[in-house]
């Protein structure tokens, strides 16, 4: 699914801490953009923009939000 442009301005960021057979997907330590997804939620999944760039759901168990500095977040968004 290709991710929606609206959906940037309310994206957040979380670390992947386990691939869980999903090695091609996904890169163990490395940050992700989580996009909203309330249903998916919901369902204890987290709709990441993974390594085909795309937007796929994942188990939540797989990733921790990363905490970072407001400046740090903001500079990250808006390098596309």
């Amino acid at each position: 699914m290709k991710r929606h442009a609206d959906a940037r301005s309310d994206a957040r960021l979380v670390i992947c801490l386990d691939t869980a057979g999903y090695g091609v997907s996904l890169i163990s330590r490395k940050l992700y953009e989580l996009l909203p997804d309330p249903v998916s939620n919901a369902y204890g999944l987290y709709r990441i923009v993974d390594e085909s760039c795309d937007d796929y759901c994942y188990p939540a168990s797989l990733f921790i939000p990363a905490i970072l500095p407001k400046q740090t977040e903001e500079r990250l968004q808006s390098v596309g």
